[in-house]
């Protein structure tokens, strides 16, 4: 598992960025469950994720952040990266961000296929 913490913060919210191989709904279950196994992340307000199976098959999840796991789900598509699970965890700091979420989510799915790839 690859994570990154801390990725950013903006008005009071803090995000970090995990992800590794998986395969199908039952390795995403297991990865998510592992994630949360760690009380910092199964106590976060959000835990968004995507991934797009070896037969493009896609898989979502918003954890209530509407429209957070399509765009995680996009950008794997644009990678062509299959069988690989990306989830952006957020604490929510008190404060709405609007559509800023959107472009937060976009930033740690790059920071982590940046860090992916070496």
């Amino acid at each position: 598992m690859l994570q990154l913490t801390g990725v950013i913060s903006d008005r009071g919210s803090k995000y970090a960025v995990s992800g590794g191989p998986v395969t199908g709904r039952d390795g995403v279950d297991a990865f998510l469950s592992a994630l949360k196994r760690d009380k910092k992340f199964a106590k976060a307000t959000h835990n968004t994720w995507a991934i797009l199976g070896s037969d493009g098959t896609p898989l979502k999840g918003d954890d209530g952040e509407a429209g957070a796991g399509l765009v995680i789900l996009r950008m794997l598509e644009r990678e062509d990266l299959r069988d690989h699970i990306i989830v952006v965890t957020r604490w929510y700091g008190g404060k709405h961000l609007g559509g800023d979420r959107f472009r937060h989510v976009q930033d740690c799915v790059t920071a982590y296929l940046r860090a992916l790839r070496g």
